[in-house]
This record gives structure tokens, sequence and C-alpha cells, in this order.
């Protein structure tokens, strides 16, 4: 199970959420009555999603403790759930199912999709924002990192978020079961600042499975050859300023 540091992954929490609120814009639902927010994470996005259907009954659900607390801090009229994405039934059904960066944690997505509308109601929605990442050295150079070094035993069985299907593959899935079917992709070119932004960036989430399982030492020497390897793929601007370009992938169905 990985370890999750809310602070951490806040601190870019406002280039974090553009992605969110542009799924949500796409969501075609006027009055749900219940909605739930799957791997809610701290609940900064449920949050809004409580205050774009005030009328509906609005949950969480993740399975970070740590992310579940202070999510609670911040709002705790909104029911929370510490749950298995893989195993949790919705009941009743929902209204809307919404995920923002998420669901690409789990594998068997061939089968998590169709068990996901099966969740909702009559004129559901399954709203899905993921990080599309996967042949970028953002995310390639983890592994590489992680196979080299004194810390290739303990990183051998190290399960990071997997690789996602292709829009041509979600929508051959889903395009027999739903009613409507939206699918696109998003650059979004995000401007970070200070040093080795995109290891700070990674740090709070796709890096995670790889330093729960070291100690403080070899955590540290594991993120400063990260630092290395990505740095020429993400070199500063004249303004000192790092652009970072992450793909997402986004998915409305509505049954």
């Amino acid at each position: 199970m990985t370890s999750w540091d809310p602070a951490q992954y806040l601190k870019f929490g406002d280039l974090r959420l553009r992605p969110a609120l542009d799924l949500l814009a796409q969501v075609p639902h006027a009055s749900p009555a219940r909605v739930v927010d799957l791997g809610c994470g701290a609940g900064n996005v449920t949050r809004i999603l409580a205050g774009r259907w005030p009328g509906a009954a609005v949950t969480g659900i993740d399975s970070s403790e740590a992310m579940l607390a202070k999510a609670r801090e911040t709002a705790p009229a909104i029911t929370w759930q510490k749950a298995d994405l893989n195993r949790w039934r919705p009941d009743p059904k929902a209204d809307v199912l919404y995920s923002n960066a998420a669901l690409q944690w789990l594998g068997g997505h061939e089968t998590l999709f169709p068990h996901l509308l099966s969740g909702l109601a009559p004129g559901g929605v399954l709203a899905v924002q993921m990080p599309d990442m996967h042949d970028n050295p953002f995310r390639r150079l983890q592994g590489e990192v992680a196979a080299k070094g004194p810390w290739a035993g303990k990183l051998r069985n190290v399960d990071p978020a997997r690789p996602i299907l292709t829009a041509a593959q979600y929508y051959d899935l889903l395009r027999p079961r739903v009613s409507r079917l939206d699918i696109w992709t998003t650059i979004y070119q995000q401007v970070l600042e200070g040093p080795d932004p995109v290891v700070e960036w990674a740090k709070g989430t796709s890096l995670r499975p790889f330093l729960d399982p070291l100690d403080a030492a070899e955590r540290a020497a594991f993120v400063a050859e990260y630092a290395r390897a990505v740095a020429p793929h993400f070199p500063a601007q004249p303004d000192g300023k790092t652009l970072f370009p992450f793909r997402r992938l986004f998915i409305v169905a509505v049954l």
C-alpha cells in the first residue's frame, strides 16, 4: 500500500486542480442525488463537487487514511470513506461517479470500467481523468533508476502506476455500454518553479511507491539520482521556470 503525504501532493494543488475542473465542466448531470468522488485524496476536488451540487449526497472514497484525515479536517460535513476501489460497491447506485487522477493506480481496466458503469443509476455519468505519461521520461526514468544502484533489491517488486489503455481501447470497451461517450486528451504545459520542480511534482504522486520501501539515506540517494536523470529532459527556461508537459486522458460516459 502506497503512503501519501497530503502536504507534498498539495504543493502543486492549483496546477493539479485545472484538469479536475475541466473534467467537471463536461459532466452533463443537472441535479444528481448521489455523487461519489473515487480516489478523493485530501478532498479538495470533493468540496468543489459538493459546491456544484449542493442538494446531492456527496461521498469521497480513498484508500489513504492520511489523505482522508486531511479531508475530514477541511470538510467534516462530507461523507468520507476508506475503501479499496477494486472492491468498493456503490449502494445505492450513484448518479455521478467522478474520478480525478486516481484510476491509473488500478489494474484491470477492462473489468474495472464496466464494473463502475454497473454502479450508476439510469442516466448516470462516469467521469474520469487520468495521467497518460508512461512513455514520458518523467515516468520511464523512475523505473530505470529503480533498477540500478543499491536499492534495486528493495524495489524489485514495486508496483507503480500502471500504463492505462489507449483512447481507442476505452472507446471500444465503453461505447456499446453507454448512450453517450466523450473521450479526449489534453497536454497541460505546467509552469513549475523552484529547484528540481519535476522531481518535487513526482514526489507527491508517481514516485511514492519507489520511496516507501527505502530508508532515509536510500531515499535521499534515489531522489538525487532521479533528479540527475530527469534534469536534461526538463531544462529551465530563460526566466528560471520549468515547462512540464503533462498529458491527461479524459472520459465522460453517460449510461
